[in-house]
């Protein structure tokens, strides 16, 4: 007997949940690490937390050199491979994956739209009057995709493999709107010689590309000094990440079923991704998130820097994803996922306040290194309004998901 071919459906579904769970136990690494720098920041140790961060790293070939302290070697290299990460999911679900349709990705860019719009507009509101804070406007548009999927998950079986798929989605062009703003919004005073050696490195990605090339290695081999190129041009190292994704293929030979299987970006993704999720991000996480609360006055802790944050991301986005969401479904270009009802959308809003990673990746560019500005107080409006959002969107799906089915 014959057995019949997996279904479109199924050949989806499955590399989504593998990813799901991959990034759920990524996800609670990251909480761990997030714990240990505060916990180490607000301690005897803080000292030796402080001096880490600091140490001066220099890589030299002959006359040339890159020198950086630890913090900005994690912040600019590390992170460059996490946005390659990005850049590859990116692709993959635009060309055949969640995103492959327009129906199927209305809802999840309508939602991105609003959820990065709405608490932009909050955080303005609060720090209208200070330009030095007004730097800090993205800060609450961003979503931690690997906490709010831990949370999600949190709920097991009850959750809906079609809400996990939204949830994803709406990272993902959250992702791609971060992106988009920090080419435009945080770069510096450009040098026109780095831009054209970065040029040059896109050129000849592109030649690989086109002449069929599939091993990542050579991919790599050019993005090294992409990625050199992007950190002294004024443009954000980490873009070099995103650009080398794009030429990276999706699928080998003719595009077959068994050439699908061994697409060069699939397989980098798949090596990569759990270097990224119990690595990278941890990693960015203990270095980024460790605020010295102990030392903090009541005055710093209502300033308007961490309240427009805390605010945007609590009330912003689940306001914006809210609206926008029921807009795309009023004028006809989206309808909810199978299966979801308005209140699982509205928990998900608030899980996509979880801004956490990405909102410290912003800060750091917007305030420069450890937020020296305004002292910490943009990583503790992070951190409490990633918590809040976490907790709240956690109660409001367990109370509305349907129960899980008991034993037979």
């Amino acid at each position: 007997m014959k057995t019949a071919p997996p279904s479109l459906d199924s050949a989806l579904v499955q590399p989504l949940l593998a990813f799901l769970r991959l990034e759920a136990s990524g996800g609670l690494i990251l909480m761990a690490s997030a714990v240990l720098a505060l916990v180490v920041a607000n301690s005897p140790l803080a000292i030796y937390y402080a001096a880490l961060l600091d140490v001066p790293l220099v890589v030299t070939i002959g006359d040339f050199g890159i020198g950086k302290p630890l913090l900005l070697w994690i912040n600019d290299g590390l992170m460059a491979v996490f946005f390659l990460l990005v850049g590859m999911e990116l692709k993959r679900e635009v060309l055949e994956g969640h995103l492959a349709s327009l129906r199927q990705a209305a809802l999840p860019a309508f939602a991105a739209a609003g959820g990065m719009l709405v608490p932009a507009a909050i955080y303005v509101a609060f720090n209208s009057g200070d330009a030095a804070a007004l730097k800090g406007w993205a800060i609450p548009t961003a979503t931690d995709i690997a906490f709010a999927l831990g949370v999600l998950l949190l709920l097991g079986k009850r959750v809906p493999t079609a809400l996990k798929a939204f949830l994803l989605s709406v990272a993902i062009f959250d992702d791609l709107g971060a992106i988009i703003v920090i080419a435009v919004f945080y770069t510096a005073d450009l040098s026109w010689p780095s831009l054209l050696a970065a040029a040059i490195c896109i050129i000849a990605l592109w030649g690989l590309n086109r002449a069929g090339v599939i091993r990542p290695a050579a991919y790599i081999l050019i993005g090294i000094p992409l990625w050199v190129a992007v950190l002294k041009s004024g443009v954000h190292a980490t873009l070099a990440g995103v650009v080398l994704a794009m030429f990276i293929p999706l699928r080998a030979g003719d595009g077959n079923a068994e050439a699908k299987s061994a697409s060069p970006l699939r397989e980098l993704e798949h090596t990569l991704h759990p270097w990224v999720a119990f690595g990278v991000l941890p990693a960015f996480a203990f270095f980024n998130a460790g605020v010295a609360v102990l030392n903090l006055s009541l005055g710093e802790v209502f300033h308007p820097v961490p309240l427009g944050i805390m605010s945007g991301l609590f009330f912003g986005k689940q306001l914006g994803v809210m609206v926008s969401c029921w807009l795309a479904t009023r004028i006809g270009v989206a309808s909810l996922p199978a299966g979801v009802d308005w209140w699982q959308i509205y928990g998900t809003s608030l899980l996509c306040g979880i801004g956490f990673t990405m909102s410290l990746f912003i800060a750091s560019l917007a305030f420069g290194q450890g937020g020296s500005d305004y002292l910490g107080l943009e990583r503790l409006g992070i951190l409490v309004g990633s918590l809040f959002c976490g907790l709240c969107g956690y109660a409001v799906l367990r109370v509305t998901l349907p129960r899980a089915p008991g034993p037979a």
